[in-house]
């Protein structure tokens, strides 16, 4: 939903761009039919296990690589075994449109093997980590629909400070890249209730998640 008083694209780090209300209604709503889908078959979604034995808070789904504490596989073998489906032609689509807009040049030659869905409920958090087990540094898309988040956004060498507090609602596109591509993130607060049914969502929050691997079959 656009805001009553406009917010700005800004850069909050080099190269790590928050753009406000950049997924229109139609959009959100067509992803939330998407992962609702997806959160079902062919791997279910589930709260990864860290290897301290924790479950995450997070339930978690996975597109064209299926991701675990901390590595990539073809196969979903902490949930079933499946094979995890692949990263629609339409998503990978989004994610260059996602990446031009953040950047303001052409983004052909971005094509993200690798989405992640994350879902939060009320009481889900996620703690400050890098996103690097992939073998490639091109940028991460980050699609944000359903309930307002606060989202961490730090630097490369450590957990904490300096970072950057943002506030991420519905319909909100984040990419970072280039010098900030490995910047710890995480999301420390879902506030529950605010967000508008209009964007598919009764409660909660839908992260997407766009990444390029680097990585092949072996």
């Amino acid at each position: 939903m656009s805001a009553l008083i406009p917010r700005p694209a800004r850069e909050i780090a080099p190269c790590a761009v928050h753009v406000p209300d950049w997924l229109t209604l139609d959009e959100q709503r067509h992803l939330v039919v998407e992962c609702r889908r997806w959160a079902t078959a062919p791997v279910p979604m589930r709260a990864a296990q860290l290897p301290t034995g924790h479950r995450m808070s997070v339930q978690t789904v996975c597109l064209g690589w299926h991701w675990k504490p901390y590595s990539y596989s073809r196969t979903a073998d902490d949930a079933g075994g499946g094979r995890v489906a692949p990263v629609p032609d339409w998503l990978v689509a989004l994610g260059r449109r996602a990446v031009a807009a953040a950047f303001r040049a052409p983004a052909d030659d971005y094509t993200p093997d690798a989405a992640l869905i994350n879902f939060y409920d009320e009481t889900a958090k996620m703690g400050m980590h890098q996103d690097k087990e992939e073998r490639s540094d091109a940028a991460v898309v980050s699609l944000s629909i359903g309930d307002t988040c606060t989202f961490r956004f730090g630097n490369t060498f450590n957990r904490g400070k300096p970072y950057t507090d943002v506030e991420l609602v519905s319909g909100d596109l984040f990419v970072f890249g280039g010098p900030s591509r490995f910047a710890y993130h995480g999301v420390p607060k879902v506030f529950p209730g605010t967000c508008s049914v209009d964007c598919g969502l009764k409660s909660g929050r839908l992260n997407i998640t766009l990444r390029v691997t680097g990585l092949a079959d072996a």
